[in-house]
């Protein structure tokens, strides 16, 4: 990563690499993203498997949210304790998925209510995807409310994408479980 205040690129070149070796899953994406002073300001994902590709010079505007049980996209392989948690308090569900690109898009997409990831992931599975998110309107930060730092380190503890509307509710059950 680059010093604090620099422009660096986050290039994930294949995130979901368990996913892309199955047969018949599309829940895999390909990310880039540039930060500047840890700020993202550019970013897109692809999803080849489906043919789309989102980024920020052209946001995707999220649709109205579905009247049913809120759903929350975790990892497939390994949900984190809070994402159980937050789903038995908002009365929701769990949609296990596979790449944080295809989890964070699915949010993008109205396909599911938020993402929760926890026990931390590198800079590069999240950066391009939270920065379509944020282009779209989107809330992202840590798990306690707090701004995502892309300046230095490589790794981020945790995640949390959903709607606006949804933000206080969400960050407020995260923080009781």
């Amino acid at each position: 990563m680059a010093p604090a205040g620099g422009r660096t690129w986050i290039v994930d070149p294949l995130d979901g690499t368990r996913e892309f070796g199955e047969h018949d899953r599309d829940d895999w994406a390909v990310h880039i993203a540039l930060a500047e002073g840890g700020r993202l300001v550019a970013g897109a994902v692809a999803l080849p498997a489906r043919g789309v590709v989102y980024a920020t010079d052209a946001p995707p505007v999220p649709p109205a949210p579905a009247s049913r049980r809120p759903r929350i996209a975790v990892s497939r392989t390994r949900p984190p304790a809070q994402a159980e948690q937050l789903a038995e308090l908002l009365g929701g569900e769990l949609v296990p998925m596979g790449s944080a690109g295809a989890k964070t898009m699915a949010v993008v997409e109205g396909a599911v209510d938020a993402y929760v990831h926890a026990g931390g992931q590198y800079v590069w599975d999240s950066a391009a995807p939270v920065a379509v998110a944020l282009a779209s309107g989107l809330h992202a930060s840590r798990l306690d409310g707090s701004a995502l730092d892309y300046s230095a380190e490589t790794w981020l503890p945790d995640l949390v994408v959903c709607r606006p509307d949804d933000r206080d509710r969400v960050l407020a059950a995260l923080a009781a479980s």
